[in-house]
């Protein structure tokens, strides 16, 4: 593994507990072009426009959850840009459609929509589709003899879904879903997510572009200095970083394993004791760790005992940074998965609207289903660029600290872009590579290489 930080890796402590999956032995990280990256990839109105164009309308992006379209008739409107799209359940299965009316062009939903209806009806002259995009009414019918009614269904997006989330391409024809995920349908074999639902979901307006808001979060050479107070605590400069295709990249972060930075570790106890990172309900109350025994194996197991009494789910087969580690996999070009129980997190980012210098930023907890099946799906919260996560009732305390940390940065950041003299970024070898991976993948669509 080249130019990464000496000492113990990622692997050497995720080791320790016992035996790994092959997915989590494999390390990939090729060389690459250690060009600077231009700042007008994230300032320039032109580059902006071409990546609407030339990308967004040909990649795969994650839209929603499956438990959000549940039912016949449920919906769910995803915005990227100016693109609007409808999804819903009908009789016949997902469907997506342009979110504009065949008449006037007004949109069929406002953006951010949910709910459910038993059509679609665009809300200025009443015209109305079946769920299965085929026309059902027009008032005052005799005034369009002109209009081909058996032609006049709306036009459809794709829409396909793998393990509980659902996805939409506006080309029709790029290649399947599951092609476009590449290794990630057999790395995440074992990590069934469809069991799990959506118990918090907040959404942020932030100040920066949406590549810039998300590169905060592929890297954490950043975070004995943005984040000091989780040095102690998780290993962050000694991160595993893999690159395996085009489309999917990870990093792999050991929870409750001090970062290298640290000078005067604490010990195994110390660490069960302070342990921050993790959903703490899940995890339960601290124990003494056994002799020969880790924190890590300690939370692991915790937590193994938890998922198996509240929610009856065998994790036994499961080894220790699967159970709680941040093993945080890439989609290109927005969407971030982790899929451990411990701490199970969708995160996405794109434009907030047609402003190259604003980014949404969602964030989905998952939590499993009660063996009852009475769930609610969280609504949406939305917060302004203003307000902070630590405002959100719903967020867990030490996770919403951190992502304001992360967030107040963006803004110093973009206006440092325009201010510079350079014009450019220089990135690291190896805790910044999949930054400059995901500017190469873009420019293979930017180009007409993909």
């Amino acid at each position: 593994m080249r130019d990464r930080y000496p000492g113990r890796t990622w692997a050497d402590v995720a080791g320790r507990d016992g035996d790994l999956p092959e997915v989590l032995v494999q390390q990939s990280n090729p060389p690459q072009d250690l060009r600077d990256i231009a700042f007008a990839r994230y300032t320039d109105q032109q580059f902006f426009d071409s990546e609407m164009e030339r990308m967004w309308k040909r990649v795969w992006q994650f839209a929603c959850r499956d438990e959000h379209l549940a039912e016949i008739g449920d919906y769910v409107v995803h915005d990227i840009g100016r693109f609007s799209v409808l999804i819903t359940r009908s009789p016949d299965g997902l469907k997506g459609y342009y979110n504009s009316c065949l008449h006037r062009g007004t949109k069929l939903k406002p953006s951010g929509a949910t709910g459910w209806s038993p059509d679609i009806t665009c809300p200025f002259h009443n015209w109305q589709w079946n769920l299965d995009g085929t026309l059902k009414a027009i008032p005052c019918d005799f005034e369009f003899p002109q209009l081909d009614r058996a032609k006049a269904c709306l036009p459809e997006v794709r829409v396909e879904s793998w393990n509980g989330m659902i996805f939409v391409n506006f080309d029709r024809d790029a290649p399947p879903l599951l092609d476009y995920l590449e290794v990630l349908p057999d790395h995440f074999a074992n990590w069934d997510l469809t069991g799990w639902y959506v118990a918090t979901h907040v959404r942020k307006h932030l100040p920066g572009n949406w590549k810039l808001a998300m590169e905060a979060f592929m890297e954490a050479y950043h975070t004995p200095y943005v984040h000091p107070e989780m040095t102690r605590t998780v290993g962050d400069q000694n991160m595993q970083h893999d690159i395996f295709s085009d489309h999917v990249s990870r990093d792999l972060c050991a929870m409750a394993s001090p970062s290298p930075t640290v000078t005067n570790p604490p010990s195994e106890q110390e660490l069960l004791d302070s342990m921050l990172v993790a959903d703490s309900a899940l995890v339960g109350e601290r124990a003494r760790v056994p002799e020969g025994k880790t924190a890590r194996w300690v939370m692991a197991e915790q937590l193994r005992n938890q998922m198996r009494a509240r929610h009856g789910l065998d994790y036994s087969t499961h080894s220790v940074p699967e159970m709680i580690d941040s093993l945080k996999y890439h989609l290109f070009p927005n969407l971030l998965v982790y899929p451990a129980p411990g701490l199970c997190l969708i995160q996405q980012f794109r434009p907030d609207g047609h402003d190259r210098d604003r980014a949404i930023f969602d964030q989905y907890v998952l939590h499993p289903k009660p063996r009852d099946g009475d769930f609610e799906v969280a609504s949406v919260e939305v917060i302004r660029e203003d307000e902070t996560f630590a405002s959100v009732a719903s967020m867990d305390a030490f996770l919403a600290s951190v992502l304001d940390q992360d967030t107040d940065i963006m803004r110093l950041q973009r206006e440092g872009m325009y201010a510079s003299g350079k014009g450019a970024e220089t990135l690291s070898i190896y805790q910044e590579a999949r930054i400059r991976h995901l500017h190469d993948t873009l420019d293979k669509y930017l180009e007409g290489a993909k």
